[in-house]
């Protein structure tokens, strides 16, 4: 009997913690999509990430960073050097300070950067009611089951429930720890013109830069893949070599004869 109120009990508090993680602010869990990156032969698909380029050069730029891609990395993609260095010199960079002082901006090249839409944090916060939008380089990777959850959270604005108290200047997205988020919804159908004549809806430009950020975040996964599939097969190729020899060697003396005597 004892043993059956403590259960009880058990799966009262459980049920009370999980009451109260969701009253506190448990995002909804991200929605499934198949990515053509994914699993052990999984590759980027590059037009894709190319239109991923576009959307996030055309929209995402202008509030998050991604300060570690380097303009050159757009080669990987398939781009031009040359279209690389037009890209790069749209934006000027800050390249140390003069004899006064005062920082030298010059002309965005390869080798830099993305640039920052803000000079700092405290700008950036005061740009974005008060949030400082994160930087991108990673966030495919920093968060959980990052590929889904920021194609769910592009995708997943909606009206706030009757009983959401909503804060002034705040969007509803349930895909968002706490479901309010200070990013209105960045994309709409239209807001991209895709230079390859896709049709630029919401959920597509939303594939299409959750496959440029995960390839900013591991540019090298593709190679990693074929490393493994290598080791594998190098590993499969030994494992045969050394049974064979094993078998060579343990057949004599598994069939009783001795080897000295027949020398």
């Amino acid at each position: 009997m004892k043993l059956v109120k403590n259960i009880a009990i058990a799966l009262t508090a459980a049920v009370g913690l999980a009451g109260a993680s969701f009253a506190a602010g448990a995002a909804k869990h991200p929605m499934q999509l198949e990515w053509s990156f994914e699993g052990p032969f999984g590759q980027f698909d590059m037009q894709s990430a190319q239109r991923g380029w576009q959307v996030y050069k055309q929209v995402c730029s202008n509030c998050h960073s991604l300060k570690y891609f380097h303009f050159r990395n757009l080669a990987d993609l398939g781009y031009e050097e040359d279209m690389i260095k037009a890209w790069a010199a749209e934006y000027t960079v800050i390249d140390g300070v003069d004899d006064a002082g005062d920082p030298k901006e010059r002309p965005g090249l390869p080798q830099d950067v993305f640039p920052a839409p803000f000079p700092n944090p405290e700008a950036a916060a005061a740009s974005n009611g008060g949030a400082v939008p994160p930087d991108l380089s990673l966030m495919s990777k920093a968060r959980h089951d990052g590929p889904n959850y920021i194609y769910s959270l592009l995708t997943g604005y909606e009206d706030a429930p009757a009983d959401h108290e909503m804060p002034a200047g705040k969007s509803y997205n349930p895909y968002f720890p706490g479901g309010a988020i200070s990013m209105a919804p960045p994309l709409a159908e239209g807001v991209v013109d895709y230079e390859d004549g896709t049709a630029a809806t919401a959920e597509q430009m939303s594939k299409d830069v959750v496959m440029f950020l995960t390839y900013v975040a591991e540019p090298k996964l593709v190679d990693r893949h074929h490393m493994g599939l290598k080791v594998l097969m190098f590993l499969g190729i030994l494992t045969i070599v050394l049974y064979l020899s094993m078998k060579k060697i343990w057949k004599p003396i598994k069939s009783g004869r001795n080897v000295y005597e027949d020398k």
